[in-house]
């Protein structure tokens, strides 16, 4: 909920302040639903939660395309289909109750960092972030992504792509690893997992317009987690290696002119 807020104030500064430069029309894209996602990072169960989508085009362009999994993004650097600047998210916490046992609570975290997407005409679009916990697990965690993308104009948008994660030690300790107290108070055994790649996903995402007011928007994530983080005593007991997502809503499509 935080960071669906935090990045609805972003978008629509962000937005504000083009549209002063510019003195252009500006279409905004408002969407709600629900979704299930794991309980958390690593979790066998899942959870009901709210879901929101804004998206935000000037004049008459289209809504630019973003995959369902995207994190808080700023272009700024856009030019012949490379978009580069600055990115951020909020990893959820995770507590003791969460998982049923005293491992150590993980703080949330709010992730800052950068990406770099490339869009090959329409269809094909390339993205890479890395983020840096600030508080909370306090380590790095990237990704690197590629979607295939049918789209006809703002009437339908379906994408579905690969996903490569990664992270250093720091984060897989946070949501993976098992202290030494850890260990005696749960009976399982000291884990210090190392970094490296942690999963592999796959994301899946569809937009709908009934008519010019409104659509539908959904999307669907698999994820398997890989290396050392499938290893962790905590997924293998109480977790699960596989994590599922799923979401899907109504939207509101509406004209502020300028």
């Amino acid at each position: 909920m935080k960071r669906h807020l935090i990045g609805w104030m972003i978008l629509v500064a962000a937005s504000s302040a083009v549209t002063a430069q510019e003195n252009r029309d500006i279409r905004v894209r408002a969407g709600l639903g629900a979704q299930v996602r794991p309980d958390y990072y690593g979790a066998d169960k899942t959870v009901v939660t709210s879901l929101f989508d804004i998206d935000i085009a000037r004049g008459d362009n289209l809504f630019k395309f973003e995959a369902p999994d995207d994190h808080l993004a700023i272009a700024v650097i856009n030019k012949d289909g490379l978009s580069i600047g600055p990115a951020a998210n909020i990893a959820s916490s995770r507590k003791d109750s969460d998982v049923g046992a005293p491992l150590g609570k993980v703080k949330t975290t709010i992730e800052a960092g950068a990406f770099a997407q490339y869009q090959w005409g329409e269809s094909i679009r390339l993205r890479a972030e890395v983020l840096k916990g600030i508080g909370g697990h306090k380590g790095l965690v990237g990704a690197l992504g590629a979607d295939k993308v049918w789209r006809d104009g703002d009437r339908y948008v379906f994408s579905v792509g690969p996903r490569l994660l990664v992270s250093d030690g720091r984060y897989q300790r946070a949501y993976f690893g098992v202290t030494p107290v850890a260990a005696v108070a749960t009976g399982l055994p000291a884990y210090r997992p190392g970094g490296g790649i942690h999963g592999a996903a796959l994301a899946s995402g569809l937009s709908y317009q009934f008519s010019p007011r409104i659509g539908a928007f959904g999307f669907a994530r698999y994820e398997r987690l890989l290396g050392d983080a499938a290893r962790s005593p905590v997924v293998r007991e109480f977790g699960s290696r596989n994590q599922y997502s799923a979401g899907v809503g109504l939207n509101y499509s509406f004209t502020v002119k300028r």
